[in-house]
């Protein structure tokens, strides 16, 4: 079977699976951490990736035992993000066409990241995005975020759908977990920074949002 008929809805992670902006975290983490005389491993950045800003930041504190809060280093990362996003940010291959094909079809859409509000629209703001969307969720009007199903859940009611009638696009191990724990139709979108991360809770799995297979689950 290449699609599934009961898809109502399409929920789409921003991080990662929209935009480069993993590229951006990355380099990000690394100024923090060098500001402060460590260093930032890869298994620190897979460790909070698809996390919202609490639980990452609480994390990063923990795997230096550093001083600061999270709010401090929530604070000047979103600082620091915002003065490196204009160098490297990027839709992702494939996005564009992904959601002229969305329109065509009427299928409703949303964005569903653990970024703050203010990211969100920083980044969906430079490529007038977000209006492309029915709503938008984000770590502000989350309790509990990924892994945790809390996103997609209200997702699914905002939609007005049960949750396995709704797809979900994730590029991180965490997001993913999240879409299976509501109950979703999940497809994995592994990028440069998650392609060894465990996505065997995903109903299904594609190389980008260009990949052909990715339009067949909606082809009915």
């Amino acid at each position: 079977m290449t699609h599934d008929p009961r898809i109502q809805a399409v929920a789409l992670d921003m991080d990662g699976l929209m935009f480069n902006t993993e590229d951006v975290y990355f380099q990000v983490g690394k100024r923090l951490m060098e500001r402060r005389g460590y260093t930032y491993p890869q298994e620190l950045c897979n460790a909070i990736m698809g996390c919202p800003p609490q639980t990452a930041f609480e994390t990063m504190i923990r795997w230096h035992n550093l001083p600061d809060t999270w709010q401090e280093l929530q604070k000047e990362s979103e600082t620091t993000f915002f003065e490196l996003l204009d160098l490297y940010l990027q839709p992702m291959p494939g996005l564009m066409e992904w959601l002229e094909y969305l329109e065509k079809r009427n299928i409703p859409r949303a964005i569903c990241t653990s970024s703050s509000r203010t990211v969100m629209e920083g980044v969906t703001r430079r490529f007038g995005l977000e209006e492309r969307f029915d709503f938008t969720l984000t770590a502000n009007e989350i309790v509990h975020g990924k892994p945790h199903p809390d996103i997609y859940l209200q997702a699914a009611e905002r939609f007005g759908i049960l949750p396995e009638l709704m797809m979900v696009l994730e590029d991180s191990q965490n997001g993913c977990q999240a879409g299976a724990n509501a109950g979703a139709f999940v497809v994995a979108v592994p990028a440069e920074h998650s392609r060894q991360m465990d996505f065997s809770m995903a109903t299904r799995q594609v190389t980008s949002l260009a990949d052909p297979e990715l339009y067949q689950f909606l082809d009915f």
